[in-house]
């Protein structure tokens, strides 16, 4: 089988060279995993289009050619073709989450940025846990250990980055 992944946006746009915080080594890893994803796995999304308007609003800006933009490119090309993307429904809450993102006392989870939380239904929604890759989103590391006991392992590419480490 095919190894699925989940790619937060901050991926891609470090791999364009958009992450300030981000070191050359960093970038570098991003460049490379975004070039194995394409070649080797397969990517998951939400069939409602949360990650894809993400990845629209951030990337592909005209005169663009980074490797996060070409990613992108990537997306809309594959977005039809199964075995490179598949999508996956998740359904919207009122307290802008979705009714797939785990609900619990867990306070890592509880105060989860709101705006990445579309990343972590997904995982949930796909049924076969895939990992989500994380660059430089500080964000992701308080909540690691609660994600990776429900099944879900956030994959840092930046580790040098996250706080605590």
């Amino acid at each position: 089988m095919t190894e699925e992944v989940v790619v937060d946006t901050n991926v891609p746009r470090t791999a364009n060279g958009d992450a300030p915080q981000a070191n050359r080594a960093c970038v570098l890893r991003c460049v490379d995993e975004l070039e194995r994803i394409q070649r080797e796995c397969r990517l998951v999304l939400d069939n409602g289009r949360a990650i894809l308007d993400e990845y629209e609003r951030r990337l592909g800006l005209p005169g663009q050619t980074g490797v996060g933009d070409r990613f992108l490119k990537w997306v809309w090309t594959n977005h039809a073709n199964e075995d490179r993307i598949r999508l996956v429904p998740i359904t919207p809450s009122i307290d802008r989450t979705f009714e797939e993102y785990p609900d619990d006392d867990d306070p890592d989870l509880s105060s989860f940025d709101h705006d990445d939380r579309k990343f972590v239904a997904v995982a949930f929604a796909s049924g076969t846990f895939p990992d989500i890759v994380n660059a430089t989103d500080t964000d992701w590391w308080a909540p690691r250990h609660a994600l990776q006991q429900r099944g879900i392992n956030v994959r840092f590419l930046c580790l040098e980055l996250m706080p605590d480490r």
